[in-house]
């Protein structure tokens, strides 16, 4: 008996909720590994190498040999800075997760969308509302409280969480301009090649230094980070952007799952009620544009 449409609307949803799900799993995999790795080589290094496995599985699972169509830009100049702010985020973070919880930056980086909604009046030329605004002054409020500046309790690294957050923002703003005229493969592949091409003359100390296990962290982040923006452009295929942004917001579980269980790292209080803040706000700002009817475009996990 074939499935009404409402059903079948139904079962899409349900699965792009779950890849979204899956999709944020990885990511917080991904952070957890590069903050291993990291304890036994360079960030450059380990930032270096998430993007040569990145580049070297999506190349062998597109098979880009046989149709470059996809890959080719109209504009190189917006792609290559594209992919600069995508570095400069991973960059910062992977940094900041050498001395930082994971729960720390990534509660910091969730702050970027606060930062897109802010720009986008004079830098898209979209009209924010009051309450968006209110929203958004919430939204750092929370980044204050996971901060806590002038108390002492204020690490250093932490301002490397704050660049990889702008970095990020910036990184999302190129995207919502550039995605009418590049393809989604596109976008995703010549990123990831710009951090590559980068890094480097910097890591030839990547290819001589790993041993044994550490061969294996490499690869598993190239393949944390291809499954997990696999599993993001499908969920986005089959279901709504508004139906699966909420979610966005499960990647701080596992954060702090894969903290206590990996580094036996427990988030202090001040985290935990600023992360709370921070969703509350990014919620909010969404819950406005679905009511303006807006397309939500910048609802992504913070990608590294």
């Amino acid at each position: 008996m074939p499935l009404a449409p409402a059903d079948t609307e139904a079962g899409a949803a349900i699965r792009g909720i779950l890849l979204m799900i899956f999709a944020v799993s990885m990511f917080a995999c991904l952070d957890a590994t590069a903050k291993y790795l990291g304890r036994s080589i360079a960030s450059v290094e380990v930032v270096w190498l998430r993007y040569a496995t990145h580049v070297l599985l999506l190349a062998i699972f597109l098979r880009v040999w046989r149709d470059f169509s996809p890959f080719r830009t109209r504009k190189p100049i917006l792609q290559t800075v594209r992919g600069l702010t995508l570095l400069g985020a991973t960059f910062f973070n992977f940094w900041a997760l050498q001395y930082l919880q994971l729960a720390e930056t990534s509660a910091i980086t969730f702050a970027a969308p606060m930062v897109v909604t802010a720009l986008a009046g004079p830098v898209l030329g979209e009209q924010v509302g009051v309450r968006r605004w209110c929203a958004v002054i919430v939204g750092f409020i929370g980044v204050l409280v996971v901060l806590r500046p002038g108390t002492g309790a204020m690490h250093w690294a932490a301002g490397l969480s704050v660049l990889s957050m702008l970095c990020f923002a910036s990184y999302t703003m190129m995207t919502r301009i550039m995605r009418r005229t590049e393809s989604a493969m596109g976008l995703l592949m010549l990123s990831a090649l710009v951090g590559v091409v980068v890094l480097s003359p910097f890591s030839y100390g990547a290819l001589t230094s790993l041993h044994g296990w550490q061969w294996v962290l490499a690869f598993l982040m190239g393949a944390l980070g291809a499954s997990g923006h696999g599993a993001l452009v499908i969920a986005h295929r089959i279901a709504s952007a508004s139906l699966l942004a909420p979610f966005i917001y499960m990647q701080m579980f596992w954060m702090i799952t894969l903290g206590y269980v990996v580094f036996n790292d427990t988030p202090d209080r001040w985290t935990v009620a600023g992360t709370l803040i921070i969703a509350a706000s990014g919620l909010y700002i969404l819950h406005r544009e679905r009511v303006r009817g807006q397309t939500v475009v910048n609802r992504t996990p913070p990608i590294r």
